[in-house]
C-alpha cells in the first residue's frame, strides 16, 4: 500500500526558508508525478508544485516560482519542496501526492487535485511578518 509521509514543517519569518520532505513508501518504481499542494484557512487547496521522477520535470506555480524548488533523492525514495524567501501568504499546510500512472504532470497537468491518487497527511507552514 502506498503511503506518502510529509515532514519538515514549522513557523518562521518572513524572508525565512524551509524545507519540506515527502517520503513514499510501498512504492519503489521509478517513473511517477509527486505534486506538492497547498492549502489555506478558508481557501480551495492549490498546486505549487510538481514533479516527474522519471525525468525531473518540473513546474511551478506563478505565485512560487523563482522562489520554491523541487527535487528528488531515487536512492531515499523521497522528494523535497525547498521554500525560500518565505511570504506571509505562503503560510498553509502543505501535501504531497503522488501519481502513479497517469503522468499529467509531464505534460503541465499536475496541479489538478483528481490527478492524484495518494496523499499524505500535510505538514503546517506558518511565516509571521
Amino acid at each position: 500500500q502506498v503511503q506518502l509521509v510529509e515532514s519538515g514543517g514549522g513557523s518562521v519569518q518572513a524572508g525565512g526558508s524551509l524545507r519540506l520532505s515527502c517520503a513514499v513508501f510501498g512504492y519503489t518504481y521509478s517513473n511517477y508525478c509527486i505534486g506538492w499542494f497547498r492549502q489555506a484557512s478558508g481557501k480551495e487547496r492549490e498546486g505549487v508544485a510538481t514533479i516527474y521522477t522519471g525525468g525531473g520535470i518540473t513546474y511551478y506555480a506563478d505565485s512560487v516560482k523563482g522562489r520554491f524548488t523541487i527535487s528528488q533523492d531515487n536512492a531515499k525514495n523521497t522528494l523535497y519542496l525547498q521554500l525560500d524567501s518565505l511570504k506571509p501568504e505562503d503560510t498553509a499546510m502543505y501535501y504531497c501526492a503522488a501519481d502513479l500512472w497517469r503522468g499529467a504532470c509531464v505534460n503541465g497537468l499536475g496541479f489538478f487535485r483528481n490527478k492524484y491518487d495518494h496523499w499524505g497527511q500535510g505538514t503546517q507552514v506558518t511565516v509571521s511578518s
